[in-house]
């Protein structure tokens, strides 16, 4: 499927509506330039989970855990991961393969341990279409 939206306010509602449709074990991988919206689509995502808490990168700390939504979600970006096998030290595989809900910010720098099935989130600037449109493609595998 894909998706353009116009504000800033269209990327959230579409990461509350893809949240409101997650079930348990959901992997969701957000890939896009950096200043595309990933971050305005995650706060949305968390909105649909039903959690209020504020939403931050977690570039430096790899991952967060927010407990309160209907599903646990974990909030993962690895920008700056070298090497997937740092991945295990955070017990990446224990966080996917539970009853949350995973969203990887930059999962295209860790495809080699990603599991058979996620969705795949990618959103684009067009720029001749304004500043704030946004098309973002969404893919099941």
């Amino acid at each position: 499927m894909v998706y353009e939206t116009y504000q800033e306010r269209e990327t959230f509602e579409l990461g509350q509506n893809l949240a409101k449709a997650a079930k348990p074990g959901s992997i969701f991988v957000l890939e896009g330039d950096l200043g595309v919206g990933k971050t305005i689509f995650t706060k949305g995502f968390a909105a649909g989970l039903g959690i209020d808490e504020g939403i931050t990168s977690p570039t430096f700390t790899i991952v967060q855990v927010y407990e309160e939504g209907r599903l646990p979600f974990y909030h993962f970006d690895v920008y700056r991961i070298g090497d997937v096998e740092e991945m295990d030290e955070i017990g990446f595989e224990e966080y996917i393969y539970s009853n949350g809900v995973s969203l990887i910010e930059w999962g295209n720098l860790i495809e080699d341990i990603l599991p058979e099935h996620y969705t795949k989130v990618r959103i684009e600037k067009e720029l001749d279409k304004g500043f704030d449109f946004r098309r973002v493609t969404v893919c099941e595998y």
